[in-house]
């Protein structure tokens, strides 16, 4: 197994925990502390200073689209829901039932948010553009208050 690296960084809405190796990015969770532990320094792997970039543009409204390296860890059924969720526009929503059809598994909408649950790639995976179908807010690990501060973030600087 691969040696794991951590940086936190500093978000309006609290600190996000971001792991990795030096090869891929594995977690990115809002943390449960009010201040950074694992600073960023010269030794911090680069794909790791690379997500700490992209994040900052992130939350700056300069950046809509990541491109480092992440892996994630999931049965067959929770990476098709992770990436169909990847296919959701930034500033755009979806529900679940949008994501169980797009994973050609309509029925499956239950499993569908299960999976979203267990995202632990937090805005890169945008789970926090999943909404109820009826226009409410769903839940969300980080926080309803937080998908609300993204979403409207998101909608604050995206693209005209």
């Amino acid at each position: 197994m691969s040696k794991l690296f951590q940086v936190d960084y500093q978000t309006p809405i609290g600190v996000l925990e971001i792991i990795g190796t030096e090869e891929a990015i594995s977690s990115i969770m809002f943390a449960e502390q009010d201040v950074v532990v694992h600073q960023l320094t010269k030794e911090t792997p680069p794909v790791l200073q690379t997500c700490y970039a992209q994040m900052d543009e992130y939350f700056q409204g300069l950046l809509q689209d990541f491109s480092f390296p992440y892996i994630y860890d999931g049965t067959d059924f929770q990476k098709s829901v992770w990436n169909a969720l990847t296919t959701i526009s930034y500033a755009e929503t979806g529900s679940y039932k949008d994501i169980a059809i797009a994973i050609e598994n309509e029925k499956a909408i239950r499993a569908v948010g299960s999976a979203n649950g267990k995202n632990k790639l937090s805005i890169v995976i945008p789970c926090h553009r999943i909404i109820g179908s009826n226009g409410k807010l769903t839940g969300y690990a980080g926080g309803l208050w937080r998908k609300e501060w993204l979403l409207e973030h998101e909608q604050k600087f995206k693209q005209q």
